[in-house]
């Protein structure tokens, strides 16, 4: 199964439409997390993603990429994804 992760495109965008789609609401923050405002970008939850493809195909930005298929230069989106929500939990 392929995890999917969020990437450059997506800074300073935060476009909802991935967030409306996701089954397992696993892509956050969203307009309703109290932190919404402290991010510039949205993240996907790499244990929660189950690798449906829905966000990818409404991302109006192409922010969304399986983690195999990120561009070298965008790579280390993947770990900044995993890092918001390993932080997440730790608070």
């Amino acid at each position: 199964m392929a995890v999917y992760v969020i990437a450059e495109p997506c800074v300073d965008t935060k476009d909802q439409s991935c967030v409306d789609v996701c089954p397992v609401d696993c892509i956050h923050p969203t307009r309703d997390d109290p932190d919404y405002g402290e991010h510039t970008m949205l993240y996907i939850d790499p244990v929660e993603c189950i690798g449906c493809d829905a966000c990818a195909i409404a991302c109006p930005v192409g922010a969304v990429f399986t983690a195999d298929d990120l561009p070298a230069e965008w790579r280390h989106y993947a770990g900044l994804n995993a890092t918001f929500f390993s932080a997440r939990s730790a608070a």
